[in-house]
């Protein structure tokens, strides 16, 4: 399991004041035999609706020697996080 970003438990906190419920923490799916994590999964809780709104919460500090190079590292993991989503959770 990859290490938690410094600001894991403030974006928890927030999602969870704002009245999302934490459903994993980490978020796992499989990817062939690897595992992938992301931060967090949350879902909003809407009555009298059959489907509640969810979202994956990947935190980033961008820390790194190139502030460019940690953005495609980023935007690399949202894409590839939302294709594997989007076939194991439609």
């Amino acid at each position: 399991m990859p290490a938690r970003d410094v600001f894991h438990d403030a974006v928890r906190n927030a999602l969870i004041k704002d009245g999302w419920v934490i459903t994993h923490d980490p978020y796992t799916f499989a990817y062939g035999v690897r595992n992938l994590f992301v931060d967090l999964g949350a879902e909003w809780p809407v009555a009298a609706e059959k489907n509640g709104k969810k979202i994956a919460v990947e935190i980033k500090g961008f820390g790194g020697t190139s502030e460019v190079r940690d953005l495609e590292v980023a935007v690399g993991q949202f894409l590839l996080y939302r294709e594997m989503i989007a076939e194991q959770e439609p």
